[in-house]
């Protein structure tokens, strides 16, 4: 199979879907691997790596999307590259369709078979290819707000863990999943009273076992989400549902009754955001104001450090790249569920139903 690594061309978005070790092992596997000139830049890596491992190093998109039947990325298309998605081609990426109507209808058009990064999931029930981004982002969600509440950057002037004789800041986390527990180890090591809320007891329990005597877990309803978001002084949106849209859990009237000058880090936003105020932004333009709250709502956080994420995302990519590479999407999805749970789309066709029902769509069983 013809694999095609293109650039990628969302704003600041440093990754590259497949390092030079996952062109070597394309290649050991009978595979030609396409990759777009200066496609590792962002990442540390030259095009020299690349041809050393195998790859043929092309000049333009165009040509990778015209040879290529198996399309590797890392953020979903953009308009720009609707008119090259070609028939039948497999495109393997983050899509997160629920957060965009017109990506859906985009690529229902183009008849693609659609395999999404953020639903292929495991028999134990996780992500692994979702889990690694989640780790980065809910590390630097912590890192972005301790920033946002200095004063320089029109924050509320707080060191997020004190010092001697002075509060430490107040961080509220909405989720508790991966990005949750990850920014709650980073907020707590730095010395911060951490709140998570989560919908899930058994998840609460765990992190309550696991996390630091400076993380409380409370049971995630309107009530004690409204309470604990008065108190924020960062507030870290980080909710999940497979495949389909983020719930909004903090209203706007939520949001008023936060301090001036608190932050919110809105990491859902990628699924459309948990935050009602919330809207994305990119990195080189990260943050608006609202009712005095600083919002940072970046679509690709981990693509600000694109060296370590690249490195982390690769690591669990290309197993089911290698599968889906050496067998067919279609002979792939029967011998393995979680490959089966990654296809959102084929040839027009939906066949997630948390996409479907995010738009009213018909949903279609695969097979």
């Amino acid at each position: 199979m013809i694999i095609g690594i293109p650039k990628e061309i969302k704003p600041d978005e440093y990754r590259v879907a497949l390092i030079p070790v996952g062109v070597e092992e394309m290649l050991k596997h009978g595979h030609t691997v396409l990759v777009e000139k200066g496609v590792g830049v962002g990442s540390g890596i030259p095009d020299q790596e690349y041809k050393r491992a195998g790859a043929k190093v092309v000049d333009n998109p165009k040509e990778i999307y015209n040879q290529a039947q198996f399309i590797m990325k890392v953020k979903e298309p953009l308009a720009v590259e609707y008119s090259l998605l070609r028939e039948d081609q497999i495109i393997f990426t983050f899509f997160h369709f629920a957060a965009s109507k017109t990506l859906t209808d985009a690529v229902l058009k183009a008849k693609v078979v659609a395999i999404a990064y953020e639903t292929i999931r495991d028999e134990h029930g996780q992500h692994p290819i979702l889990t690694p981004m989640s780790e980065v982002a809910g590390r630097m969600s912590i890192q972005e707000g301790a920033k946002y509440l200095e004063k320089p950057m029109h924050g509320r002037g707080i060191l997020l863990g004190g010092v001697p004789g002075v509060a430490p800041a107040e961080v509220v986390i909405i989720g508790g999943g991966i990005v949750g527990a990850n920014a709650a180890k980073v907020a707590a090591g730095l010395g911060a009273r951490v709140t998570v809320l989560d919908v899930n007891m058994e998840r609460l329990r765990y992190l309550d076992d696991i996390m630091p005597k400076n993380v409380v877990t409370l049971m995630s309803n309107a009530h004690n989400i409204r309470e604990k978001v008065k108190d924020a002084d960062l507030l870290i949106g980080a909710v999940l549902i497979e495949g389909a849209r983020a719930p909004y859990v903090v209203t706007k009237d939520m949001v008023q009754t936060m301090k001036t000058g608190a932050v919110i880090i809105d990491v859902a936003i990628d699924q459309g955001g948990c935050i009602a105020t919330s809207k994305s932004t990119t990195h080189s333009n990260p943050i608006y104001n609202v009712y005095d709250v600083i919002h940072y709502c970046v679509a690709n956080i981990p693509g600000a450090v694109g060296r370590t994420s690249t490195h982390a995302l690769t690591n669990v990519t290309l197993p089911y790249a290698l599968e889906i590479a050496d067998k067919g999407y279609e002979r792939a999805a029967h011998e393995n569920p979680a490959i089966l749970r990654g296809i959102n789309m084929i040839k027009g066709r939906v066949t997630n139903k948390a996409v479907a029902d995010a738009f009213g769509m018909t949903y279609s069983t695969i097979g």
